[in-house]
């Protein structure tokens, strides 16, 4: 495409994305659609730049007014995602005087707000957490995240798919903590590869696949995934329960239940059972109740944690959605907590990066129900041979799973465990 037609496309999806009336990946995926005659590149070079924009949207619109022009163009061009040569073939010479003087403002003259393209509701609680490691946070934030992999242990190892990955030309390293992830250095066409066909590798965050690793999910055992979603954990814990037993993959939404059933077939497990439900209480639950050995409840949630994937959210969130999130989480939590038998295990797992949705939960869950004993996250870790259990916990004797993209490399994952007395 030729440079100016590939800026007038960034320009009109930045306008897009900017009305916030959807999930910017799912505009994104709508454009493409739109716009069959794409190739792999230049759907690249639009959805970094979209997301680029989101990512920095407090310093570009600080930007962009010393610029001219309809203001999504100004946009697009600070946060073109190509080459800049070939950026600058598309500009006049006024933009490319004005996109020079841009670049040449320096960081450490910045505002704090635009330094961290963060909403404020949302700073002061990551400052607190994090002290001085909110800035290295922020340029964790600020950068795209890699692709993992999860190889599938029931038909696949590791270090074959990764040969296998090598031999097609994508370079793969293994997780540093997942004993099942590969990381990719690019975003190659998966749907291409043999691999993926047969089921053999599944796009799943490292910090996805450790929660499902904390359930420690196993042989013929009998397993709920409360809020399975496309069901990413579901296949992870199928196959280590190597297909046996009985899982069920539970979601109040059918549609993103209907996500899982290519995935499904793909791997080759028999013993997953979808189930769309009603809400927490429905009918199906009550009568699971007190028959169940292991329940995740990766609860609906800010998605604050995936800012690098969805740089959208931090615009799109507000501190009473959060708090209207935070009862539905404890709802949901005591219902998923009342399908356990006595000795189940029950991890609650939020992809969020804030404590009213992690610790606040989980503490006030332990605090209201004797009948449950925390487990230390870390101690779990340990006895499952993960690399640098403690580094991966927080709170008291490493109670928690607490990931963070800028310490672990992985989406902000939070997790808390229990055992049924």
């Amino acid at each position: 495409m030729h440079p100016k037609a590939l800026l007038d496309a960034c320009a009109d999806l930045v306008r897009l994305v900017l009305k916030f009336d959807h999930p910017a990946d799912a505009v994104v995926s709508r454009y493409f659609r739109d716009h069959r005659s794409l190739g792999p590149r230049e759907r690249a070079t639009l959805a970094e730049t979209a997301y680029a924009v989101l990512r920095r949207k407090l310093l570009f619109d600080h930007l962009a007014p010393s610029g001219s022009g309809p203001k999504e163009r100004r946009l697009a061009i600070l946060g073109f995602a190509g080459p800049r040569d070939f950026l600058k073939s598309a500009l006049s010479d006024p933009e490319k005087r004005w996109l020079d003087q841009c670049d040449a403002v320096r960081t450490e003259d910045l505002l704090e707000r635009h330094r961290h393209n963060l909403p404020e509701w949302l700073v002061q609680p990551l400052k607190q957490q994090l002290g001085d490691e909110f800035w290295a946070l922020v340029d964790a934030l600020h950068r795209p995240a890699p692709l993992d992999l999860r190889v599938n242990t029931l038909s696949a190892k590791r270090d074959e798919v990764r040969q296998e990955l090598r031999q097609a030309g994508i370079a793969a390293e293994p997780t540093p903590y997942s004993p099942w992830g590969l990381r990719l250095a690019d975003k190659p066409a998966l749907t291409r590869l043999d691999a993926f066909s047969r089921g053999a590798i599944e796009v799943q965050d490292e910090g996805s696949q450790l929660l499902a690793l904390l359930l420690e999910a196993r042989r013929g055992e009998m397993v709920v995934d409360f809020c399975a979603g496309a069901g990413g954990k579901t296949l992870a814990l199928g196959a280590a329960m190597r297909s046996t037993g009985r899982l069920y993959a539970f979601d109040t939404s059918a549609h993103r239940l209907d996500a899982l059933k290519p995935r499904l077939a793909r791997s080759g497990l028999s013993n997953v059972h979808p189930a769309a439900i009603a809400h927490e209480r429905d009918e199906r639950i009550k009568r699971l109740a007190g028959k169940i050995d292991r329940v995740i409840v990766d609860a609906p949630c800010s998605g604050l944690g995936t800012l690098r994937r969805n740089p959208d959210l931090k615009w799109r969130q507000s501190p009473q959605a959060v708090q209207e999130m935070t009862v539905k989480q404890a709802a949901i939590l005591r219902s998923a907590a009342r399908l356990l038998k006595p000795g189940g295990r029950l991890v609650y797992a939020t992809c969020s990066l804030l404590p009213d949705e992690n610790e606040a939960i989980a503490q006030a869950f332990t605090a209201e129900d004797a009948g449950f004993s925390p487990l230390a996250a870390a101690q779990v870790l340990a006895g499952l041979k993960v690399p640098q259990a403690d580094s991966l916990c927080s709170g008291k004797a490493g109670e928690f799973l607490r990931l963070w993209p800028h310490r672990h490399g992985t989406d902000g994952f939070f997790a808390a465990i229990w055992t049924r007395k």
